[in-house]
């Protein structure tokens, strides 16, 4: 402590930034009148062993409060307390008691301090709770801030790798579920040492991308609810509610000390970037862990709530678009330019490829909550020159009523399309025979964004993903079963589109299992095979369970970890989700950048696309049909040889009935072979492009009920 000096400091860059000699702090408050910066000696401490009080006329320029403190070394542990108006009802929330985590934190310590029950949040008995004013003051259970030195690993020269979207295949997963099951090969069990661990796998199966649901730091135990079937306390998972957007949560690193999660997240990327794996993170800037007025004081709230949330027009309370109680006010310049610094810096520093926006369309609502016709925030991720080359999609909707699913602002927004999501379901299912819809999506959804000069590959097509049902689920459950969530099974969606086959839930019916694989590998071939970009959840490919929870967001267990041992039982399926990523990466046709037309061009006489029924003529459209036929031409599907690809029929039948369907004839002179038919069981349903099947008969295929056939021109 004697050996600390204090000088003025500079205001940029934001947070602790370390100098040869100290460590520079820089934070942004514009209502406090006071800033104190606390420094400790160690994560549990109570009390700091250094507080220093920033002088106004000496440590602050603008906005923005800073100091510089000579002496102070690397990994130095720190917390700020604000002083400043307590006036709710003018929606100024400052209190000197309490301890605020600096919002540009690179990494936190003390990481499990939120299992103390006071830290818990709760809403209080009543319900003016919120106008108390606490003079409690402790900083034990409270996580601390950590000066680290981002400077010092050793990238090896890598770079984000940034591929094309077309050519992108995105698997989403959770670093954690990933490798942490009993029965997991890994050493590092639930860590970003366990992804890297887990890379082999990933390049056998064959994703080039790899999207990691939230890893900013958030806290494990807000969830106070408890399993009524274990009466386990619930936590959560899923790790939507963040506390620190700079920060890699330390509870998935191996070594949680200082600058430990903060490399071992940086080695993750490396490593897999030298597999040729991208990774792209599932960013929530749409709320905080702070939640409504009931909520903690953790950082933004105390240090400029008027400023960082939404407030309503009483400003005592919180505008909710989110759902989890606030909504961040995304479209004030300030908080423009803190997402902006936050998406830099986990390109820049951390090599991230791309991020995906939960509840992105609060990125468009103004500080009163109206949907802007030209939102400032998402132009700027746009056309961000750091950001230009890294993925933006966007789940383009939030709680709020807005959906913008194909009218998503800007051109370089690329959208998860839930409606390429719902109509594959439906067809599949079989109970609707919706086959002139499901053209419009397996052709890459020309109505969403064909008019706004967007391509297929804007839209990211999926069947399923972390928000509900799996892919074994989805044809094995006709409802949910939340029960274990501690909500009586009313959370998640009843609107699944999922049907049992006949039996809810795990059978040891060999028929019913037998159609409910067929049916998995029907979904997952129409979404490898569709214009746009393919992207799955961890584990479909497997047939992974979670017993019929659509939200298992709370369940830290192996209701929604990645069970190793289905590797094994289930590798038949796996064998062919590979074969289908590879025939979508080996055939340019699958992944064409602009959309169909229908029509020739100067590269060929015939259609891009040709469609047909089941007799070989052009369908009906206002016919409702459970059977759908489409002739790709692959003529100069990329510029390279004279026949680039090779042409493909592609027959759906969705209906309880064969189908002896009539076959077009193949084009310069070729002949059809067999190369997909989910009616064969395992092993023969995929066959590879050297051993596929010449057909016996060119003019004819039976297409047995519920099933997809793939035939390639040779």
């Amino acid at each position: 402590m004697s050996d600390l000096t204090f000088f003025a400091g500079i205001p940029l860059p934001h947070g602790a930034t370390l100098k040869e000699d100290g460590i520079n702090f820089s934070l942004f408050s514009r209502h406090g009148s006071s800033v104190i910066l606390e420094l400790f000696d160690c994560p549990e401490a109570d009390t700091p062993y250094y507080s220093y009080t920033l002088d106004p006329k000496v440590n602050k320029t603008g906005n923005i409060w800073h100091v510089f403190v000579r002496g102070l070394e690397k990994n130095a542990l720190y917390l700020y307390r604000v002083n400043g108006p307590f006036i709710p009802s003018e929606g100024l929330r400052f209190n000197v008691h309490n301890y605020l985590l600096d919002p540009y934190a690179r990494a936190l310590a003390n990481f499990d301090a939120f299992t103390a029950a006071e830290n818990v949040q709760t809403t209080p008995t009543h319900v003016d709770g919120d106008l108390s004013f606490s003079t409690k003051i402790s900083a034990k259970n409270f996580p601390k801030c950590i000066a680290t030195d981002i400077s010092e690993f050793d990238w090896q020269g890598d770079r984000p790798l940034n591929y094309p979207l077309r050519d992108c295949i995105i698997y989403e997963a959770h670093v954690k579920g990933f490798s942490v099951h009993p029965n997991s090969p890994q050493e590092y069990k639930g860590t970003y040492k366990g992804i890297i661990e887990s890379i082999s796998y990933l390049k056998q199966l064959g994703i080039t991308s790899l999207e990691l649901l939230p890893i900013q730091e958030f806290n494990e135990n807000e969830n106070t609810r408890t399993n009524p079937r274990t009466g386990e306390r619930l936590r959560n998972y899923w790790g939507y509610s963040t506390i620190a957007f700079f920060a890699p949560k330390a509870n998935y690193a191996f070594n949680k000390i200082g600058s430990g999660p903060v490399n071992e997240f940086k080695e993750m990327v490396r490593e897999l970037h030298k597999a040729g794996i991208e990774v792209i993170l599932d960013i929530v800037f749409n709320h905080t862990a702070e939640g409504n007025q009931y909520g903690p004081t953790l950082s933004f709230k105390g240090l400029d709530n008027f400023i960082y949330y939404m407030l309503e027009d009483n400003p005592r309370y919180y505008r909710n678009y989110s759902g989890c109680g606030n909504t961040v006010n995304c479209n004030h310049p300030v908080v423009r330019s803190f997402i902006i610094h936050c998406l830099r810096y986990w390109v820049v520093e951390m090599h991230v490829d791309g991020f995906r926006f939960d509840l992105g369309s609060i990125l468009g609502r103004d500080s009163k909550g109206s949907l802007l016709e030209n939102p400032p925030m998402i132009e700027r991720i746009a056309e961000d020159p750091i950001l230009y080359h890294t993925k933006i999609i966007a789940e383009a909707w939030d709680a709020g009523g807005a959906y913008q699913v194909g009218t998503f602002p800007g051109s370089r927004w690329a959208e998860w399309n839930d409606k390429f999501r719902s109509e594959v379901r439906l067809f599949w299912r079989g109970d609707t025979p919706n086959a002139h819809r499901l053209a419009t999506r397996v052709t890459g959804s020309s109505d969403l964004y064909l008019d706004d000069g967007r391509k297929p590959f804007h839209s990211v097509n999926y069947v399923t993903c972390h928000d509900g049902f799996t892919l074994y689920d989805l044809v094995s459950y006709n409802r949910k079963h939340n029960d274990e969530n501690g909500e009586e099974n009313k959370d998640g969606s009843d609107d699944n589109c999922s049907y049992n086959n006949g039996f809810e839930g795990p059978t040891e019916n060999k028929a019913i299992e037998s159609i409910r694989r067929k049916k998995a590998k029907n979904l997952m071939s129409t979404l490898l095979l569709s214009l746009g970009t393919p992207m799955f959840l961890m584990g479909d490919e497997v047939l992974r369970s979670q017993n019929g929870n659509n939200n298992a967001y709370c369940q830290d267990n192996e209701i929604s970890w990645f069970d190793w041992d289905l590797v094994r039982e289930n590798e038949g399926m796996l064998l062919f989700m590979q074969k289908l990523i590879h025939l979508r990466k080996m055939h340019p046709i699958f992944r064409r950048a602009e959309f169909l037309t229908g029509k020739g061009d100067e590269n060929r006489k015939g259609p891009d696309i040709s469609w047909y029924n089941a007799k070989g003529f052009p369908p009906n459209w206002e016919i409702p049909s459970q059977f759908l036929a489409y002739y790709l031409d692959g003529t100069k599907a990329r510029t390279r040889a004279e026949y680039d690809d090779n042409d493909f029929y592609l027959m759906l039948n969705a209906s309880s009935f064969d189908v002896t369907a009539v076959l077009p004839v193949p084009l310069r002179g070729r002949s059809w072979h067999r190369l997909i038919d989910t009616s064969y069981p395992d092993g023969e349903e995929f066959l590879s492009e050297k051993e596929d099947a010449l057909i016996a008969n060119q003019r004819r295929y039976v297409v047995l009920a519920q099933t997809i056939v793939v035939l390639i021109a040779k």
